[in-house]
């Protein structure tokens, strides 16, 4: 049974005036989009404006995404001025993020440099993982290393060194690893509750006000799984 996140039951990793970050969960949207479904971001403001009592709108930036079926850390400005410097360090790549993923079939190597070219196609909205250029492609690069192996599954920590749509899910694929539950990206059979094994584990960032180092860490879902990792 999949619950998703509401103001009563928002699990808030981090808060403070200026930002605010949660541990999605499967099947969270982090914005609108066309399913009309309540997002993320209405979440939090909800939780926000009952928590501290507020009158009118609540402001909120979003500042990156993840996909729907994705567990782990999504951080939200709660000021303008917070959204524009989040944006920038996202944008220049200033921040490290660092997700786990389950596979079934473990790669060649222990741990090892992904290098694709990424061509997304808007219909079907996935990304092809190219080993050469192809035209409107675009350069990813992870790196991963074996953490656990599981029965019958094995866990990878996954480190991004660029940002592409769906990175992580195609360049698993496109060595034979996809992630448990990716149906749209090989894997045989989907998860019960819709979601796939790949969870945002940690982001690591300066803080756009007090400029203090930050860390967060998400928890992983209460999923048998998940809890052997």
């Amino acid at each position: 049974m999949k619950v998703l996140s509401n103001k009563n039951n928002l699990q808030v990793l981090y808060e403070d005036n200026h930002i605010i970050a949660v541990n999605k969960r499967v099947g969270d949207i982090v914005q609108g989009d066309k399913t009309g479904d309540k997002p993320l971001s209405d979440v939090v403001k909800e939780y926000i404006k009952d928590k501290y009592n507020k009158p009118g709108e609540v402001f909120l930036g979003v500042v990156h995404r993840l996909d729907r079926p994705t567990t782990g850390i999504v951080i939200f400005a709660r000021t303008s001025k917070a959204l524009t410097r989040l944006n920038e360090l996202f944008k220049n790549r200033e921040t490290q993020k660092t997700y786990w993923a389950v596979v079934k079939k473990k790669p060649e190597t222990n741990t090892g440099i992904l290098e694709h070219f990424l061509k997304r196609n808007e219909k079907t909205n996935t990304s092809k993982a190219h080993t050469k250029e192809v035209p409107e492609s675009k350069k990813a690069s992870l790196d991963y290393t074996v953490i656990k192996e599981l029965n019958n599954y094995f866990a990878l920590e996954i480190n991004l060194h660029t940002g592409r749509h769906h990175q992580i899910r195609a360049q698993l694929s496109a060595i034979g690893s996809p992630i448990k539950g990716d149906l749209k990206y090989g894997f045989d059979r989907s998860n019960p509750d819709g979601g796939i094994h790949l969870h945002a584990r940690k982001l690591v960032f300066v803080h756009p006000v007090s400029k203090e180092n930050i860390s967060i860490t998400a928890p992983v879902p209460d999923d048998v799984i998940w809890k052997a990792v």
